[in-house]
């Protein structure tokens, strides 16, 4: 009879500490947009992500599992240390976060999705091009949705090759010690991947620092090479800022093309379809491409006056793949989460069958694109501004799985 009140105890103390580990960690789900609000990369994520993110979770219901959703979001200034401090105070305060997104640009996503995913809080990058979260600094709790730097550099060089374009030149920010290795790696597999097809990448790549004002010197070193494709593998508003010096210095037309490799629409929209026209690029998400994302991006704009980028359109698709998976999951204990949304596909505006793969990737189609000229568009108030030139399948266009060197991945 002891035995068997013993046995008896030790089940109703299990059952009992089960039910204390599910349900809603301090009677919130907090969601933290993490991002630059102010820099180089504000227009691209900011203010617009965190409007996504709200947007996702007034349309989910405001709650789940009876409880309330909340967002809070960062501004880090494109400063590694001050998004570090902000990941462990989100994670020291109470209510805690329980999943951060958003993660623009290279260094933050790789330091603060290693912080949290060792704390269990679920990450999802939207923004920055680092593919290291897929490979050697990739975690179980840590997913890559939009895009990286692999597939917009092999999947744009391999399409414009089919195109035509055989030669390229690349332009590339410097950013020393801390340069992101996992993006260059790709950048000069893209190269070798070029010359195996019979083209050419110029070597060695024109390297800028960041945050640069003047382009001369290193766009007359593109220009110097006779490259067909003139490749700037910069962003945000060093991207801009190239492309306006290299059009105003007239490096553009018939013989030289200009082709971008981390561009978003609100890039294009500072440019101009006059600067930006005919430029080529790989995309996650277009805004105007059917019903389901232009009434989604039509919503975003009555609240943001201006048309939803691909890492933004990325943290509403994610926040709400998230949430979902919190009602199914039946807690919002990160794993338990996280085993939900490996196994559930990714069915919005922002892609259809979508899944997570192994090594955290999320997989989906992607878009080859091309600005329009002037008189191709219904005008740039409306964001008319690219054409969709075809759709490549999620498998042509991310690294393949048995190239990743994700320790998670089975080989």
């Amino acid at each position: 009879m002891h035995l068997k009140k013993l046995v008896a105890a030790i089940g109703i103390a299990l059952a009992s500490t089960f039910v204390q580990g599910a349900g809603v960690s301090d009677d919130v789900v907090r969601i933290g947009v993490l991002t630059d609000m102010s820099g180089v990369y504000a227009d691209v994520g900011g203010k617009g992500a965190t409007l996504a993110a709200q947007m996702a979770v007034k349309d989910f219901g405001g709650r789940v599992l009876g409880k309330k959703i909340e967002v809070v979001s960062a501004d880090h200034k494109n400063e590694l240390d001050d998004a570090m401090a902000i990941a462990k105070t989100w994670d020291l305060q109470r209510p805690r976060v329980d999943m951060v997104t958003e993660l623009m640009n290279s260094q933050v996503a790789i330091g603060v999705s290693k912080y949290f995913s060792e704390r269990g809080v679920v990450s999802i990058k939207t923004g920055a091009s680092t593919s290291a979260l897929t490979n050697d600094a990739c975690s179980r709790l840590a997913v890559d949705w939009v895009y990286d730097a692999y597939a917009a550099s092999h999947g744009l060089m391999r399409e414009l090759i089919n195109d035509g374009i055989k030669s390229f030149s690349v332009m590339a920010t410097d950013y020393g010690d801390k340069t992101d290795k996992a993006t260059a790696n790709d950048i000069f597999l893209a190269a070798m991947a070029v010359r195996k097809a019979g083209g050419k990448v110029y070597a060695p790549f024109v390297k800028t620092p960041p945050s640069n004002v003047d382009f001369t010197p290193y766009l007359l070193k593109m220009q110097e090479s006779g490259a067909q494709g003139m490749v700037f593998a910069v962003a945000g508003g060093d991207f801009v800022n190239a492309v306006k010096q290299a059009r105003e210095f007239g490096l553009f037309g018939p013989e030289q093309e200009p082709v971008g490799m981390v561009v978003f629409d609100s890039d294009i929209k500072a440019l101009g379809l006059d600067v930006a026209q005919g430029m080529k690029f790989i995309t996650g998400f277009y805004w105007d491409r059917d019903n389901e994302t232009r009434e989604f991006a039509r919503r975003f704009f009555a609240q943001a006056k201006k048309m939803p980028t691909a890492s933004q359109a990325g943290v509403y698709s994610g926040v709400m793949h998230y949430l979902r998976s919190v009602q199914a999951a039946g807690t919002d204990e990160g794993n338990a989460v996280m085993d939900r949304m490996r196994t559930t596909k990714v069915n919005d505006f922002f892609t259809k069958d979508g899944y997570i793969r192994e090594d955290g990737r999320m997989m989906h189609d992607m878009y080859l694109v091309e600005v329009k000229k002037p008189l191709e568009s219904k005008g740039e108030a409306q964001w008319d501004l690219l054409k969709i030139k075809r759709t490549l399948k999620a498998d042509n266009v991310f690294k393949p799985l048995a190239q990743s060197t994700c320790p998670l991945v089975k080989k």
